[in-house]
């Protein structure tokens, strides 16, 4: 069984605009609302590939109960923790080819009977089965949280794929999490450098594998991505194409490489259509309707290492 847990969901608000000026009524000439949320976009993309899912996190007020209605109309089955307060909306703001605003609001604040509901909803999850736990933290939430998850899946036998750029990341290495993804960025800060060298992104890829995570993916935005395990070290290229949004990208790129993995893709066609993948989300307003892809795949490359 597949689950996924986003603990801060949202509703993302994108618009197009000729120009954005200050001071001065901004009118769009396109709008988009869509329930939203990292694992969110897991559990959608999982979805558009036939693959059940369960999607967990924590929902209050009006704009949780849109995000539960517009799950449950794609098929998706929900077990949402509801809490006082309203689940953020974000805004995507496209001013022009080259002007891509993010607006990302807090959300409601978690008090600690909640969380430990949620933690018990882990626990409940049955052995074997997969959980992808992705995206920030909500107000109230400790980043120990994301430890406490790992624990529960090494306890569980249950295979969690870990998409945070909370440093704890590290700290939930020992309980061997089936896959992590930090994009280059993230992997970065992990080890305090500023930035890496295509060497050095696999090098400390290879890092994390030491420190105990079974498979690592690394996204590296217009230039790809890498995914590195104790068997191969394998690059896939990006496609170039009119970018629309950026926000989803990462989170089709991992959901559809995990998906066809799933589906007992090998890890080469896995790739090959992550990458196409988080191309097209990135060429759409939201995510991929995957309608493209067989355009895009014969574009993507990719490059083994020793």
């Amino acid at each position: 069984m597949i689950y996924t847990l986003t603990p801060n969901p949202a509703i993302d608000l994108f618009v197009e605009l000729d120009s954005f000026k200050p001071n001065t009524v901004n009118r769009t000439n396109n709008e988009d609302y869509q329930a939203n949320g990292k694992a969110i976009n897991i559990s959608i993309m999982l979805k558009k590939i036939g693959l059940d899912n369960t999607a967990l996190g924590f929902v209050g007020g009006f704009t949780g109960s849109f995000i539960h209605d517009e799950l449950n109309a794609l098929g998706i089955k929900t077990d949402f923790v509801e809490v006082d307060g309203i689940t953020r909306v974000n805004t995507f703001v496209r001013a022009s080819e080259n002007e891509e605003y993010k607006i990302v609001n807090q959300g409601p604040e978690i008090p600690e009977d909640k969380i430990e509901e949620m933690l018990g909803k882990v626990k409940n999850i049955p052995e074997e089965s997969i959980l992808f736990v992705s995206g920030s933290l909500p107000k109230g939430v400790p980043d120990s949280f994301y430890v406490e998850v790992a624990k529960i899946c090494a306890e569980r036998t249950i295979k969690l794929v870990l998409d945070i750029s909370s440093p704890k990341l590290l700290e939930c290495l020992p309980y061997k999490p089936y896959l992590i993804k930090p994009n280059d960025e993230e992997l970065a800060v992990f080890f305090g450098k500023e930035a890496l060298s295509k060497e050095e992104i696999i090098y400390y890829g290879k890092e994390l594998l030491n420190l105990g995570a079974q498979n690592v993916l690394i996204s590296l935005g217009s230039e790809g991505s890498v995914f590195i395990s104790s068997a191969t070290v394998l690059k896939a290229s990006s496609v170039k194409g009119k970018v629309v949004n950026t926000a989803c990208a990462g989170d089709s790129l991992l959901a559809m490489f995990v998906g066809k993995i799933i589906q007992n893709a090998g890890v080469e066609e896995a790739l090959k259509y992550a990458s196409a993948t988080g191309a097209s989300t990135a060429f759409s307003k939201g995510l991929s309707d995957l309608s493209d892809l067989p355009e895009l795949l014969p574009a993507i490359e990719l490059t083994k290492y020793n």
